[in-house]
């Protein structure tokens, strides 16, 4: 039995049980689908350990051995595909439509980027950001676990963190005002969350086909 045969064959057993109002035996599923029960009971301990089924306890006890019973767990199969670029880009594109686009998405990365860093302090030691460089440096650390490959830099006087690398990159490129909107109020959350000593400006997208370009300033707030 191939690989195809075996998932479609464990499919139909996942099927029927889901279809049945009451506990099912190895017996009841063979017939029903006029197999094997041992091709039956080899897929149900695949479904068993993927947390699919479960096996049930018999009710009223009668002589002999009883048949064991299995039913589906109710609830979303947690193994299937996910689609969430498609998620993405719906919300970009409805989000994109709407009068003021890149004001509500600054708004809205900045509420999720305090909720994050509120929570982590919550759970977490906070960051010593006692002066700018130690905010620049956890600023960094937090764009790196976001997967934006960030490299601090800085120009004619400016602190500045080069971004190469684009979670949203498909987005970006298509909604770039939208995507890039809600990546400075992502930051601008966080930096405002953790009551640091530094702003984030501004946020050049695409400086460079490869990079983006993050613009900080000192508040003065810990000088």
């Amino acid at each position: 039995m191939s690989s195809g045969d075996s998932g479609s064959r464990r499919r139909e057993v996942l099927r029927v049980l889901r279809a049945s109002p009451d506990p099912m035996s190895i017996i009841a599923i063979a017939d029903r689908l006029a197999v094997h029960p041992n091709t039956v009971r080899f897929h149900l301990d695949g479904l068993v350990g993927d947390g699919l089924i479960e096996l049930v306890e018999p009710g009223r006890k009668k002589q002999g051995r009883p048949p064991q019973m299995f039913s589906a767990v109710r609830q979303m199969d947690r193994g299937g595909t996910r689609h969430y670029p498609m998620l993405a880009e719906i919300l970009t594109t409805a989000l994109a439509a709407e009068q003021y686009p890149r004001a509500k998405a600054l708004a809205a990365g900045r509420g999720w980027g305090n909720s994050l860093a509120t929570l982590e302090k919550e759970s977490e030691t906070p960051p010593d950001l006692t002066s700018a460089d130690e905010a620049i440096d956890s600023l960094v650390e937090v764009l790196e676990e976001f997967g934006f490959a960030p490299d601090r830099r800085e120009s004619r006087g400016e602190q500045q963190v080069g971004l190469w690398h684009c979670p949203f990159l498909e987005l970006a490129e298509n909604q770039t005002e939208v995507v890039c909107s809600l990546h400075l109020g992502l930051i601008q959350g966080v930096l405002e969350a953790w009551e640091a000593p530094i702003t984030a400006e501004q946020l050049d997208a695409f400086v460079r086909p490869d990079m983006c370009l993050l613009h900080l300033k000192s508040s003065g707030a810990h000088e």
